[in-house]
This record gives C-alpha cells, structure tokens and sequence, in this order.
C-alpha cells in the first residue's frame, strides 16, 4: 500500500539539498568547531556561515543574535525559565505549543504568576485582550506566531507594539510560521523569536533562538564557552549546515508554494464540508483568495459524533497520514486544548491535514474519496 503523508506540521521530509550538505561533515570534516587548530577552525567557519545565512532569513540586524540550540522546545524553555523569577508574571495564549505551556505550568510551581489569554473563534489574540492582561509584575509575553494545529497567524507586529509600550519583553514561537510566511525580527519588534529545522524539509535536533542584541539573556546550558557562552555543548556542525541549506531552498520557493498550496487546500475544504455531514473547519475561514490569518498549508476539521483516534487509525489503514492534532500529543486521549479554546465540543472528532513540499492535489482527492466512507462508517459504530 502507498502511504499518503499528510502530517507535515509534525515534521517534514528532508530535501536532497538539506541531507547531502551534511555528509561530509560526518566523515570527512568531522573537527570539534570549538579546537583551535585549522581543521576544527574549518567547522566553525561553516557554522559561522550557516548562522548569517539563517540570521538573514529572519531580518536580524547581527547575525551574533542567532544561538543554535537543539530543538525549538529548548529555546522555549530558554527563555521562559531564564526570565522568570518568584512573584513575576508572564501572559501567554491558551492556544501555545506544549513547549511553551507544559514549562509554564512547571513555573508556576515555582511561584510564577501566569495569564493564559483567551481566544477569538478563530484562534486570535487581540491587542485590546493583551493590554486588559498586563500587570505591573509582567516581565514576559509570549504568543506564538502561528498556531500548529488550526494555522491561525497571530499580529504579532501589533502584539508587540502593546509590550513595548509597557516596556514588556516579547518572544514569538515560530516554528510553525517559519518557511510559511515571510519574518523579519525587526519589523515584528519582537525581543526573541524560535524556530526549528525539521519543519523546514532539515535535520531533527536543532533549533535556533533569535535574542535581540539590546537584551540580556542568561545561559541556559552552562559548560563549554559554545555560542559565545551562552549555550554550552559541542556544536553539530552537520546538523545546523543542514538547516541552513534547507531553509533557504524553502524560503526560496515559499511564494510559489504557498500559493500552490491553498489551492490544494480550498479545493479539499470545499469538498469535505459539502460531502461530509457534521463537519467543520476549525481556525480562521478560507477563501479562494488566500487568507492573511491563516496558513496554507495546514487545514484543521472536526466532525460531529466520531472519535477522532478511531479516525486517525482508520485512516492509517488506508494509507493516510494524518493526525489530530500536535504530535506533542501523542498517545494522549486528551481533548485538544488548542480545539477546547474555540469552544469546540468534546464530541466532535478532530483530523488536521498537514500538506507539504512533496504533497500533489492529488493526494487530497484521493483523502477526498474516502473520507467520507469512513465517517459514516464510524458513526455507524455508536
């Protein structure tokens, strides 16, 4: 049976170009970057590289604001654990990333006061929401650029103007966002902001955290002087060369890509909400134009009186790839939080649809054809 993978905002396939960069630092140039002779110097310029190529994607002004760490989840916690103390308050939204809530619960724990910002219906927060949240305590405001499982896009331009007129730090999870839409640190006016490698066709293991150059960030791993101090171990010279190979092959089809893939997209939706009873897109609305709000490439349903887990498995069976939501989740049967903030009931059934780089349309009228089948089938079980 051929597989149709449909999960790409749970990590994506690497590209030729990203997997064959890599290699020869595995064998050949395999010097520690950190040693001072001329073979570990060799990787350090290669890393060096890497970082500017990267740290010019995103519209920093220094490249030296790039630190790589080893998945976006660290630099999340990178910043949330090292600007907090007992008695400070930070504002999040309750629709974040479990990298972002699972560590902020931890800090609450430890005395830190958190506000976890509601929602519109389709998945926005409002400036007028953050400033009402804003206490003299709050030290931090994270959102997340945008959202992995329903694609909303969050004004984080906007959101960030309402920090700094509170002279409040700013970080901006964009994970999901980077090789989707177009980032620019300066313009979005943010003071930190993630992303990862692997959902960008690179490498698992390695992340990277944009730190504003007029901030002070304390280390986070401490050991060796890596990353001038601020985030200790021996660097994976294969690994953040990969990433930056394949960020700048996504970033130089994104347009086209984008564009190719709300097609895809609308053309499912459309499909989906006339043939299946009970169903619902989650997020913002699609058009046939393309929709500011929201990602192209990742299209979130819920259907009425089915289990989404009996979904996703029958799915599988028949050679899709799909999920319910973050992969974070896994093996959880726990409701989305992300589905509970949009006041999505519990009795519905979720299935997001991930598309990606090596996705053809007709994948989706292939998905089109038998889910309808296996609804009505599910259903017929309860």
């Amino acid at each position: 049976m051929n597989k149709i993978y449909l999960d790409n905002a749970s990590t994506t396939q690497m590209i030729d170009e990203a997997y064959e960069i890599m290699l020869p630092h595995f064998k050949q140039n395999f010097a520690n970057a950190s040693s001072v002779y001329k073979f570990g110097k060799e990787s350090k310029r290669e890393i060096e590289k890497a970082r500017e190529s990267i740290a010019n994607s995103i519209g920093a002004k220094f490249s030296r604001e790039l630190y790589f760490t080893a998945s976006g989840t660290e630099a999340n916690n990178w910043v949330l654990k090292s600007l907090s103390k007992k008695g400070s308050h930070i504002i999040t939204s309750q629709i974040e990333h479990h990298s972002i809530l699972k560590p902020l619960k931890f800090l609450e724990r430890q005395g830190v006061s958190v506000t976890y910002l509601p929602v519109t219906k389709d998945g926005l927060v409002t400036p007028e929401v953050l400033e009402s949240a804003i206490t003299g305590n709050t030290s931090l405001i994270s959102i997340m650029f945008a959202n992995n499982e329903i694609g909303t896009i969050q004004p984080i331009a906007e959101l960030s103007k309402v920090a700094k007129k509170h002279n409040i730090l700013f970080h901006t999870d964009a994970v999901s966002a980077l090789g989707s839409i177009n980032i620019n640190v300066q313009e979005l006016g943010v003071d930190f902001l993630t992303i990862s490698a692997h959902k960008v066709y690179g490498p698992k293991g390695v992340g990277a955290l944009y730190v504003n150059s007029n901030v002070e960030l304390p280390a986070f791993i401490h050991g060796g002087a890596q990353e001038r101090g601020r985030r200790a171990g021996t660097e994976p010279v294969p690994l953040i060369i990969s990433f930056a190979k394949a960020l700048e092959v996504c970033l130089t089809n994104m347009e086209t890509e984008k564009k190719r893939l709300h097609s895809i997209a609308y053309n499912f939706i459309e499909k989906i909400l006339v043939t299946v009873s009970g169903s619902n897109l989650n997020g913002p609305p699609i058009t046939a134009i393309e929709n500011i709000n929201r990602l192209s490439n990742i299209i979130n349903f819920s259907f009425e009186n089915i289990n989404g887990e009996d979904l996703i498995i029958m799915l599988d069976n028949e050679g899709f790839i799909c999920s319910s939501g973050s992969a974070c989740t896994a093996g959880s049967l726990e409701f989305s939080h992300v589905l509970t903030a949009l006041g999505i009931s519990e009795n519905a059934g979720s299935l997001r649809i991930s598309l990606g780089l090596f996705n053809r349309e007709e994948d989706l009228e292939k998905l089109a054809e038998r889910l309808p089948l296996i609804i009505e089938k599910l259903r017929g079980y309860l």
